[in-house]
């Protein structure tokens, strides 16, 4: 049972501190669509997405009213397109199938645009990959997330080299509205079969036929918390983050239930992590200050970050009956409010976020560089943070946007939770010789455990 002061606690987290449902993610296996006719591939695969997810936009939005939680994002998540297409290897033609059904059903986003190529690509994998900067230029609402590297694989330098051109290719595509397209691909490093954030979610091959994941968040709560606590010390601190993170995973747990009930579905995992967006009173950065920086990228940010996300996973973990995902806490630069204005006044840099990402949920996430950036230099971004994630274990991401004929100082606007992105400088120096030896680089000594 819940007391009285919880449920208006609860209340007035909903109504004055930004506290919602990030999205409710349909994860569903295609593994049934594999067809070797391209035509008959596309056609299971559309008719699948809007037969089994109908009612998914209708069912969260009659939660949203009944519960008066905020269901910011309604999302379906899919098997690799790249296992999907290698039958028939007409990977434009699905791209195309994945945005139709994703409009017909009204879906905010689809992703699953994806590939798994961290110990090496198959013939149609590189094809795949390929087709990467057609296929997200011309679809609107669909996303991709590429694995290229892994804690027990290693780094796939070849694939990494492989990205940073497509990226800019992407960008030159995309280069109307700010190389907006740059914002659908994300590259891995121990990629997540259930993560239900864009642009990386896909259904892995150990999921289910079809489930629903769930991701919350509340930076505005917690920040909200620790404000009213000023003479906290850092042990409290914690503590009331992981009693915070306890009552707002508990919301997202509620409505994934229900809404894996009504919709006939398995339910899924609850991310916990803390998703900020563009508004005011709704930032990761916003919480670091509270605990005591003077401006987020101080000295002592890392710390700061490394002990919020902890403490969310351990309040998060006992309140749902499975959490998984990525959960933790997020920083991507255009989507917080604080950290563009930090991005602005030059108070972070690239290289303190890079640091920033050995403790956080996933890594470089929204970052606008010039678009003049070298492949090259792209991809030495991305085998950093594969770096980070192999040799500790975790998830490391980059999501970064060369913004075609803008440099420092301009800005990108990408609108919507999408928000707005200073560009930022990067280190001059190149990784050109590096990144074109190509080959993998070996997992360390601790993977081989058995």
């Amino acid at each position: 049972m819940f007391t009285n002061n919880e449920i208006l606690e609860t209340i007035d987290m909903l109504d004055n501190r930004h506290l919602d449902v990030r999205t409710v993610t349909a994860s569903l296996s295609l593994l049934d669509c594999i067809d070797g006719s391209a035509k008959k591939c596309a056609d299971k695969v559309y008719d699948k997405i809007t037969r089994v997810c109908a009612r998914l936009v209708p069912v969260c939005e009659n939660l949203s009213a009944r519960y008066g939680v905020k269901i910011v994002n309604k999302r379906v998540a899919v098997t690799p397109i790249s296992i999907i297409g290698s039958a028939c290897g007409d990977y434009i033609g699905l791209a195309h199938a994945l945005d139709r059904a994703g409009k017909a059903l009204g879906v905010d986003f689809v992703g699953g645009y994806s590939a798994l190529v961290q110990k090496g690509e198959t013939k149609r994998e590189a094809e795949f990959l390929d087709t990467l900067p057609q296929a997200l230029s011309e679809t609107d609402i669909v996303c991709s997330g590429i694995n290229v590297a892994s804690g027990k694989s290693g780094i796939n330098l070849d694939a990494v080299g492989k990205l940073g051109r497509i990226i800019k290719d992407l960008a030159y595509r995309t280069r109307d509205k700010d190389s907006i397209g740059c914002c659908k691909l994300v590259v891995f490093c121990n990629a997540v079969d259930d993560n239900p954030f864009m642009a990386g979610a896909f259904t892995g091959l150990s999921e289910g036929e079809c489930a629903i994941n769930v991701g919350v968040s509340g930076p505005g709560v917690v920040e909200y918390e620790i404000n009213k606590h000023p003479d906290y010390d850092i042990t409290q601190i914690c503590e009331l983050i992981k009693r915070t993170a306890f009552k707002i995973t508990r919301l997202g747990a509620l409505i994934g239930e229900q809404a894996a009930k009504e919709l006939d579905l398995t339910p899924g995992i609850v991310d916990l992590s803390l998703a900020p967006t563009p508004a005011v009173g709704d930032s990761v950065a916003r919480i670091l200050e509270s605990i005591g920086l003077s401006r987020v990228g101080a000295c002592g940010t890392t710390a700061c970050l490394a002990l919020l996300n902890d403490a969310v996973k351990k309040g998060g973990v006992m309140a749902a009956k499975r959490v998984g995902g990525l959960s933790g806490a997020f920083i991507p630069v255009s989507e917080d409010a604080g950290m563009i204005e930090a991005a602005e006044t030059k108070a972070i840099t690239v290289d303190k976020l890079e640091a920033m990402t050995a403790v956080c949920s996933v890594g470089l996430d929204m970052i606008a560089v010039p678009g003049d950036t070298p492949a090259e230099v792209l991809s030495g971004m991305i085998a950093d943070e594969c770096a980070i994630g192999m040799i500790n274990g975790k998830t490391t991401a980059v999501r970064v946007i060369p913004v075609y004929g803008k440099t420092v100082g301009e800005k990108a606007d990408f609108g919507g939770l999408l928000g707005t992105a200073p560009i930022m400088p990067i280190n001059g120096g190149s990784p050109e010789k590096f990144i074109s030896r190509g080959g993998i680089i070996p997992p360390p000594i601790h993977s081989y455990k058995n």
